[in-house]
């Protein structure tokens, strides 16, 4: 370029480049180059966003599967202290009774619940239980015995 000017009496030192026009070709290239970079930027945006959403969703299973535990032991415990509460009333209340009997009353109890429940549950189609007053004993030397054995095992542990 200095040349060609130097002809007319000029020389150019320095230019100031305002606007580089490449080819379009060359351009098109260089658009490429960065969407594929911000694309690639994206995807590693998006699987961090993913792990990030999967570990919350863990979480709150985690938690919620917790205070599930939490609520069952609650109500359990309530059932327990009512249970043992009607216990010694009903002992006191009339005499001669033991706490077995009294569990046994409970449990008959439970059991006509249980049954009366089934009765009116519009899902249920039909369920066979064993009744008469010897299946309800059964029902609850099973449970007394399962009990009992349970207790056992972890004493021997």
């Amino acid at each position: 370029m200095s040349q060609v000017m130097g002809a007319y009496g000029y020389n150019i030192e320095h230019i100031l480049m305002v606007d580089i026009i490449p080819d379009a070709s060359v351009r098109r290239a260089m658009n490429e180059i960065n969407a594929a970079q911000r694309m690639q930027l994206a995807s590693v945006y998006k699987g961090e966003a993913d792990k990030i959403l999967q570990v919350k969703k863990a979480e709150a299973e985690a938690e919620a599967k917790y205070l599930g535990g939490v609520g069952v032991a609650r109500q359990r415990q309530a059932i327990t202290d009512g249970l043992r509460e009607n216990i010694l009333n009903f002992s006191h209340k009339v005499e001669g009774t033991s706490a077995k009997e009294v569990m046994d009353l409970i449990m008959i109890t439970q059991y006509f619940d249980t049954i009366k429940d089934l009765g009116n549950s519009s899902k249920n189609t039909t369920v066979f239980i064993p009744h008469g007053p010897g299946h309800v004993r059964d029902i609850g030397d099973q449970i007394r015995n399962g009990l009992m054995e349970a207790a056992s095992a972890k004493v021997t542990e």
